[in-house]
C-alpha cells in the first residue's frame, strides 16, 4: 500500500484549541514591581536623624535591605545608604545585632 492508495484522513476543520483566547506568559518572578518611595513622596533629599523612616531599610540583623526588596531606585538607593551609615557613627542606627538585642529598638526573634 502506498500513500497514493490509502484512504485520506478526515481533516478537522475547527480545533477546539484555536477557539480559546491566549492566556498571558506566567510571570516569572512575582507580581507588581515595587515603587520607591521617595520618588512617590518627592523627596530629594534624605536626613539622616529621620531614623523612623531608615529602620524600614534596615534589616532585624542590622544590614542594609538590598533594591530589589525594598522597591527603591537606584538613586535614593545610594541616599540612604549614605544615610544609615552616617546614623550608625552617630549611634542613632545600631551596627550589629547585639546592640540591636540590648537597645532593643527592634523586636528580636524567639
Amino acid at each position: 500500500m502506498t500513500s497514493e492508495e490509502r484512504p485520506a484522513r478526515e481533516e478537522r476543520s475547527e480545533s477546539p484549541r484555536e477557539d480559546r483566547p491566549q492566556r498571558p506568559p506566567p510571570r516569572r518572578f512575582g507580581g507588581r514591581r515595587k515603587v520607591c518611595r521617595f520618588c512617590v513622596d518627592h523627596v530629594k533629599l534624605i536626613d539622616y536623624k529621620d531614623t523612623g523612616r531608615l529602620r524600614m531599610y534596615v534589616s532585624d540583623r542590622g544590614k542594609i535591605e538590598p533594591r530589589r526588596k525594598t522597591g527603591t531606585c537606584l538613586k535614593h538607593q545610594r541616599l540612604v545608604c549614605t544615610a544609615i551609615k552616617r546614623a550608625r557613627h552617630l549611634a542613632l542606627l545600631p551596627y550589629t545585632l547585639t546592640h540591636i538585642r540590648q537597645t532593643g529598638i527592634f523586636p528580636t526573634r524567639g
